[in-house]
């Protein structure tokens, strides 16, 4: 499929697919077309059984500048047109969604601001590889409004309520070396080692276990719902399914043989 919004990258024989936003003049400021393109990104990789991982990226200064405003003040504001909730439940709601239920790793990374709506589509990713010089602002309250992309879901959870609801009400910019330090991104690599540093994991995961991933990331999904009893069951309900995969079978056999294991992704 081809996309307008963005570039895609194809790595290591098709099995990395990298989705650069591509709008640097709005500093990658999102549009419905954008999330649209985004989403059907993410559901063709879902889909895709060559493809083993994700990432989406940024091209120029910024990762992502959050909702374009200007897009929004020409909208019309009619106390009876909710477009603004149109907006939330029928573009933003739906790509998150189709990241957090990916049966492929879907990585971000960060390469300058990431703002808004823009600094949750980073965060809600598997995990979050940033430049060191990249800040993050949760800017949502300094334009009046509540954070959206699964903000109010996510951050609680991985802040704890006093920083989630500091960081938030403040808008406070926090650089890449904070936010990791703070348990919201994974890593950060000096400016001139990211490209890299982040090649390095992407092809890692590429070449991966892909279905125990894609297992795993259901399993912590519903953590966050199920009693403990729930996710013991689910836990030896997953791992039957891990058990079975021919990665399971590469690994065991790979460690037996003392040599690196070339997983398939089945």
């Amino acid at each position: 499929m081809n996309y307008n919004q963005f570039e895609v990258e194809s790595r290591f024989d098709g099995k990395l697919k990298i989705a650069y936003l591509n709008h640097p003049e709005t500093y990658n400021a999102l549009n419905r077309m954008t999330l649209k393109e985004l989403r059907e990104f993410m559901e063709e990789c879902d889909d895709d059984p060559k493809v083993r991982c994700i990432a989406i990226g940024g091209k120029g200064k910024a990762f992502c500048s959050g909702q374009n405003l200007k897009s929004v003040t020409e909208m019309n504001f009619d106390s009876n047109d909710k477009v603004i909730r149109r907006i939330v439940m029928e573009d933003y709601n739906p790509l998150v969604l189709s990241i957090i239920k990916n049966k492929k790793p879907v990585i971000s990374l960060v390469n300058g601001a990431a703002v808004g709506s823009g600094a949750m589509l980073a965060l809600i990713c598997d995990f979050t590889l940033a430049m060191e010089s990249a800040y993050f602002s949760q800017a949502f309250g300094n334009i009046g409004l509540i954070p959206d992309t699964g903000g109010t879901y996510f951050l609680p959870k991985l802040l704890g309520r006093q920083m989630a609801n500091y960081l938030t009400f403040t808008g406070k910019k926090i650089s890449a070396t904070e936010a990791k330090q703070l348990g919201l991104i994974a890593e950060v690599f000096a400016d001139d080692e990211f490209e890299a540093k982040s090649n390095e994991i992407l092809e890692f995961m590429s070449n991966h276990a892909t279905m125990a991933i894609g297992l795993t990331k259901r399993a912590f999904l519903y953590s966050y719902s199920n009693t403990l009893q729930d996710q013991l069951e689910m836990e030896g309900t997953f791992q039957q399914k891990a058990a079975f995969s021919k990665d399971f079978h590469e690994g065991i056999t790979a460690f037996m043989e003392k040599r690196k294991p070339k997983y398939k992704g089945k």
